[in-house]
């Protein structure tokens, strides 16, 4: 009978709790989202954070969380190199789930610490998200193209077309403000939601579903200001390894891709 009581205690309580909702319009993934906060994510066995920012749910989806800034070289190291296993594990670590040794540096000399990684391929990324999923226990991927744009456009109709200028300028490195390289990330003007570089500095990879292959999105520091608007899209470019003198070519580095990088998002 004691066992029972609570049981309806506890079914009273959560019909309590929906009729509260209802009453107000609010339903439990408004109330999750709603209780979300920023966090700081540090990844374990090394020194390197990165920060990330509640994003709302958009039509159709849920809440989730999406990087302050791209992947920057700090973290990426962390992945690329190894640099979080003792030598005695870096021995029997799997070479095939993590990158090979890349041909000179892979920065290209453009800036290294708070920079975005680049020359990154789609696979290369998936797997740092599973790599930082395992390490953190949450859930970490690449954003699908939707919730790239609603981080984009801060939840606002994804417009077909460039910015203004005047704005452009205040929120991405591209062409018109950049010396054809990278630039520090969170150096610009944020969005409404506190998310920087969102357009420009690197182009970054999204999942498109439905079998279809991915794409990157919002242009890089070498795109003219035409081509950076956030229904922009570009799929992988030969070009991006052209010199690659391999057979078949590198699945973890690109040798003429700088401009190719990404960003994470974590699930709730």
């Amino acid at each position: 009978m004691k066992v029972r009581r609570l049981t309806h205690l506890g079914l009273l309580v959560a019909i309590g709790l929906i009729l509260s909702r209802a009453a107000t319009g609010q339903t439990p993934a408004a109330g999750a989202a709603a209780a979300m906060k920023p966090f700081t994510e540090k990844i374990p066995g090394s020194l390197v954070t990165f920060d990330m920012v509640p994003v709302p749910a958009p039509p159709g989806g849920r809440p989730f969380y999406i990087a302050k800034t791209e992947t920057t070289w700090d973290a990426y190291d962390i992945f690329a190199f190894r640099l979080d296993l003792t030598q005695e594990q870096g021995a029997n670590v799997d070479a095939t789930s993590r990158p090979s040794k890349p041909y000179g540096a892979p920065d290209r000399g453009f800036g290294h610490k708070g920079y975005p990684a680049g020359s990154i391929p789609h696979q290369a990324a998936e797997a740092y998200c599973a790599w930082l999923s395992q390490k953190t226990g949450k859930k970490y991927r690449l954003p699908t193209e939707a919730e790239w744009e609603w981080v984009a456009t801060a939840g606002k109709p994804a417009a077909a077309a460039p910015l203004a200028k005047a704005d452009l300028d205040k929120a991405a490195w591209y062409w018109d403000t950049t010396e054809e390289k990278t630039m520090a990330v969170g150096t610009k003007t944020p969005n409404a939601w506190g998310v920087h570089d969102m357009l420009g500095n690197v182009a970054e990879w999204v999942t498109v579903g439905q079998g279809k292959p991915p794409v990157v999105k919002g242009g890089s520091f070498l795109d003219k200001a035409k081509d950076l608007y956030p229904k922009a899209r570009l799929p992988y470019q030969p070009a991006w390894q052209e010199s690659d003198a391999q057979n078949p070519k590198s699945k973890w580095w690109y040798a003429d891709g700088p401009q190719v990088g990404f960003r994470v998002v974590c699930e709730m």
